[in-house]
């Protein structure tokens, strides 16, 4: 039981629950809608949307208009609350707006909108903790609203609540109040001081109550106008008040919430036909599809209009003052923009493939073109289709590479859609979402190699939830048409039940496909890396600072200079590109590749980070907007002045005399005899391994590898012939400073065997003509631990002094403060705000040998 609880407590596994909790809700949905509109004439859809009135649509289309100006006062409510006169109100009102919009289409409205406000907010200033308030605020609205809405309703109607009919009236209507008081309790909790609630290792700041307030009377009023969109547009007689009806509508956008499927679409229209008990009427089957078109369609493609209008406006110099800055600021909502307008193209691809094609066109288009080619535009369209929804993720993630394939195959979407039936409605629909990719081509700029089109299981997840809704609509349309085996080769002009069996092996071939390709990556990916250059094996060797030999361990990636005369190594871990120490390269070259590192982690969409810094070149660290979390202080010796003379040594001659008596011999080994002997280094090394109970680390730090340990001479301890205790040499170029990396005994063989090492170490450096010697970092050490201080510094030095018992931080700076060392401090430069932590998780992971998932 032990074992289970602590599976189900790993996140990876509460990922995967989640997605599988998701997906199986929408396959119920599926199966649900199957049922309930099974006698539903599905050709009688279309003359019911026609007979709707006009005055319907225009009712439809006004309260979709009041419901998005309320989203749009999330936002200025939220960020007045956060920062206030900092926004313009204008702009808030349109990033709420729109932002609502884009992951109104594209699911995981709390990640989608959160991006964009981000890449909006961002330029006001904004850190990632402010937009998260922002898009927390927003959140707590909606969910209050939706609660207030279900206490109102169960409080003033509660005799005809689906599913409550069996409950005695007095506890419906206990249950509405009693959610109505806690709402009121709530409000004044936040009224009394700064709240907030914590999710996993996010901290979501919330509303005092005043902001409280404002919010929850904004989200009323966006879900009843949302409610009343579909309201209106269903046949009279349906539901029996309004009130009823706002309560089912907040169950149904619950449930198409905590699905996976993009919009909610299934889960939101299932909970409504069961609720309301529509099964078999094809006006209420219109009236959600017309609401799918005004709410969900209509403001995308007005976000999309403006959006192009301001960016063409833009390209031709037509804008000016302050509406021009208003253009560039909302910019940013392109690519998840684009993301949707390409997840819905592949949609439209889908559902046209899933339902029979028009006889009058396919008589005309059989007179053009033979049926074999039909047939294969057919299957490519539906190719097509599944493939922009998969690629999706990659335009929201600005990749040049996304766009690229996007482009492309919109314009064959728009081909095959004519080739493969005549649907020019399709196709015209598809090539003005290319013409408005390709004027924001400019937004896609990142190019990632390692995860080219930035897939990942949540994303394959909604991916898969659409196919199971397009895969419904088609075992939906043909439900008349009795299988058998033979229909898999039946090849006619009237043969669309055949051919949409054919496109859906297809499709779900592809999604296979693509799973597999992300399983690999993930699994594999991060194994794969660049031989070593022989530009930088020889950089390393006049590179003035020893941590530049960890460019020979095999883990690493390099970015070189155009001249050949610098390197950064890198890794990546999770979504965060790392690079170890600042870029080897002669001073004046430092700062290019630096930036070119920085650049590069921005085309591929990562996080730039930058592990083991000194003080040097930290204000160019900060020009690039990112902050300096101080890991310690490196210890080093100045060897001019080192010597064994002295009291201050005496525990050094001590402990080098007692090695003496005790048989132990000092001596350097060449580099060219350490494979004579590795056998016994390692048998040394995993004996100090186990007796640590630890595992080898890398990155930052040498593991035993004999290709790695080949490349240095060896300070070695003897005893009867045998190797006991062994250092690895780094020796930097113009004898400059020399250091050890790996440091290995067995154990229990003499106390102070270290000690006697380092002393016969340092000793020869000094004789070799060395300046320096490198002790390496003691963690946590020197961070300021003062009221004004940074929370990092506080919670490091905090570490510092209560975590002896984890590690020996205080030991570690004790032992190297025996040799008189001069203290720098180092650092890690990274993003702020959430992406600080998630750098640190990142840096972690990589350096225990095990890159976390992007």
């Amino acid at each position: 039981m032990a074992r289970f609880t602590a599976w189900l407590r790993r996140p990876s596994t509460r990922n995967w629950l989640t997605l599988a909790v998701g997906l199986a809700i929408t396959v119920l949905a599926f199966l649900t809608l199957s049922r309930l509109l099974d006698d539903t004439p599905l050709d009688m859809i279309g003359p019911a949307i026609a007979a709707i009135p006009v005055s319907t649509f225009l009712a439809a289309v006004a309260f979709t208009i009041v419901s998005f100006m309320a989203m749009a006062a999330y936002d200025v409510i939220a960020v007045e609350h956060t920062a206030p006169g900092r926004v313009p109100l204008s702009v808030a009102a349109l990033v709420g707006a729109g932002g609502y919009a884009i992951s109104n289409a594209l699911g995981f409205p709390f990640l989608t909108g959160g991006a964009v406000r981000y890449r909006v907010y961002r330029r006001f200033g904004f850190e990632p903790v402010d937009v998260a308030r922002v898009v927390g605020i927003s959140w707590f609205a909606l969910w209050f609203a939706l609660a207030v809405m279900v206490g109102v309703a169960l409080v003033a109607d509660p005799a005809d609540v689906p599913w409550l009919q069996e409950f005695p009236l007095m506890l419906d209507v206990g249950i509405g109040a009693a959610i109505l008081v806690l709402v009121s309790v709530l409000v004044l909790w936040l009224a009394t001081g700064e709240r907030g609630v914590r999710i996993k290792h996010w901290h979501l700041p919330l509303p005092n109550g005043g902001a409280a307030v404002a919010q929850i009377l904004a989200g009323i009023v966006d879900v009843v106008a949302a409610a009343a969109v579909l309201y209106v547009l269903l046949p009279e007689g349906t539901v029996s008040s309004f009130t009823v009806f706002a309560i089912v509508y907040a169950m149904a956008t619950v449930a198409g919430v905590v699905s996976n499927a993009p919009a909610g679409l299934g889960a939101f229209e299932a909970t409504i036909v069961a609720a309301l008990g529509l099964g078999g009427r094809p006006d209420a089957l219109a009236a959600l599809v017309v609401y799918r078109l005004i709410y969900t369609l209509m403001p995308l493609i007005v976000t999309m209009v403006g959006l192009a209008a301001s960016e063409i406006a833009l390209q031709r110099h037509a804008l000016s003052g302050q509406m021009a800055m208003a253009a560039r600021i909302v910019e940013p909502m392109a690519p998840p923009l684009t993301a949707s307008l390409s997840f819905l193209g592949g949609l439209v691809l889908l559902v046209s493939g899933a339902t029979p094609l028009l006889d009058a066109r396919v008589g005309s288009l059989s007179a053009i073109l033979p049926l074999p080619f039909i047939e294969f535009s057919h299957l490519a369209a539906s190719f097509v289709g599944v493939a922009l929804l998969v690629i999706a993720r990659g335009l929201a993630r600005r990749l040049w590479r996304a766009y690229v394939l996007a482009l492309g195959l919109m314009l064959a979407g728009a081909v095959f859609s004519l080739s493969k039936g005549l649907d020019w409605e399709e196709s015209l629909v598809l090539l003005s979402f290319a013409l408005f990719l390709y004027v924001f081509r400019r937004a896609f700029y990142r190019r990632e190699d390692d995860a080219p089109l930035a897939l990942n299981w949540r994303w394959l997840a909604t991916v898969m939830a659409a196919l199971i809704g397009c895969a419904w609509l088609g075992f939906f349309a043909y439900s008349h048409v009795e299988y058998a085996n033979s229909l898999w080769w039946d090849f006619a002009l009237d043969a669309d039940a055949p051919r949409f069996l054919r496109a859906s092996v297809l499709v779900f071939l592809v999604m296979a496909a693509a799973g597999l390709e992300l399983w690999i990556h993930q699994r594999h990916g991060h194994r794969v890396v660049d031989p070593l250059p022989d530009s930088v094996r020889a950089l390393v060797a006049a590179a003035p600072a020893t941590n530049a030999q960890l460019a020979l361990l095999g883990d690493k990636r390099f970015l070189v200079s155009d001249d050949g005369t610098g390197f950064v190594m890198y890794a990546q871990s999770g979504g965060s590109l790392i690079a170890l120490g600042e870029p080897v390269a002669a001073p004046d070259k430092v700062a290019e590749l630096a930036w070119a590192f920085r650049d590069m982690a921005d085309r591929r969409a990562l996080r730039p980070v930058f592990y083991e810094v000194g003080v040097e070149h930290l204000p160019l660290f900060l020009d690039m907007g990112l902050t300096a979390l101080k890991l310690g202080e490196v210890a080093r010796v100045d060897l001019e002045q080192f010597t064994l003379s002295g009291a201050k040594r005496q525990d050094l001659r001590t402990a080098m005399r007692k090695a003496e008596r005790e048989g132990l011999e000092f001596a350097i080994l060449p580099a060219a005899e350490v494979p004579t002997v590795l056998d016994e280094m390692r048998a040394v090394s995993d004996a100090w391994l186990d007796m640590k109970s630890g595992a080898e680390k890398g990155f930052s730090l040498g593991y035993f590898d004999p290709a790695y340990l080949s490349n240095f001479d060896h300070a070695v301890m003897r005893k009867d012939g045998h190797v006991v205790a062994f250092a690895n040499l780094w020796r930097s170029g113009h004898h400059e400073e020399m250091s050890i990396d790996l440091m290995r005994h067995v154990p229990n063989l003499s106390r102070g065997i270290m000690d006697a090492l380092f002393g016969h170490v340092l000793m020869a450096a000094k004789d070799e003509g060395y300046r320096w010697f490198n002790l390496g970092a003691a963690p946590l050490s020197g961070l300021v631990d003062r009221r004004g201080a940074s929370r990092w510094n506080r919670f490091g030095s905090l570490l510092y002094r209560r975590g002896n018992d984890l590690y020996s931080f205080d030991g570690l700076r004790g032992f190297k403060q025996k040799f008189g060392p001069v203290w720098s401090p180092h650092y890690l430069i990274c993003p702020r705000g959430l992406d600080t932590a998630r750098s640190l998780i990142d840096v972690t992971s990589l350096i225990s040998r095990r890159p976390s998932e992007g």
